[in-house]
């Protein structure tokens, strides 16, 4: 087994790496749908709405560098274009989204899809001995959790 300079298995490196880029092409979805409900949400709920958009658009791109960050700690090349967000992204696009219920629904779908993909990455770096990444995914999935739990409340809708 070759180690890299952080001491972890190279090749479970570059495998984590890739599905990092994953998260990465995910996340950026993510926070351009929030870009997006942030500024055409209209309603009786646009000002609350409007600042909570902010505040998780905020955090989605504080995310986003954390994973291009690690991905390069682990030796590989983040994704960077639209181009390879769009190919490798599943995450539903919101578009044109104006109305609080729809927008709350897109946050949730996004962030349970995003939370599979975490816990799958979990699995892989608790695999490799990647402290760095477990923690990291540890803390996501934490903080994400709570926030469907608090959309879902909004929704009036069981977890």
């Amino acid at each position: 087994m070759q180690l890299n300079s952080i001491g972890l298995d190279v090749t479970k490196s570059k495998s984590l790496s890739k599905d990092l880029n994953l998260l990465l092409a995910n996340f950026q979805r993510y926070y351009q749908n929030l870009r997006g409900i942030h500024w055409n949400i209209k309603g009786k709920r646009f000002f609350d709405l409007h600042v909570k958009f902010e505040e998780l658009y905020t955090d989605a791109n504080l995310k986003v560098d954390e994973i291009a960050e690690r991905i390069l700690t682990l030796g590989g090349v983040p994704l960077h274009t639209f181009e390879d967000y769009i190919e490798n992204a599943k995450v539903p696009v919101g578009k044109n989204i104006t109305k609080d219920e729809d927008a709350i629904r897109l946050i949730v779908e996004s962030l349970s899809r995003l939370l599979v993909i975490e816990r799958a990455i979990l699995d892989a770096s608790d695999e490799a001995s990647d402290e760095g990444t477990n923690a990291m995914m540890s803390e996501f999935i934490t903080e994400q959790e709570k926030t469907v739990w608090m959309m879902k409340a909004w929704l009036a809708e069981e977890i």
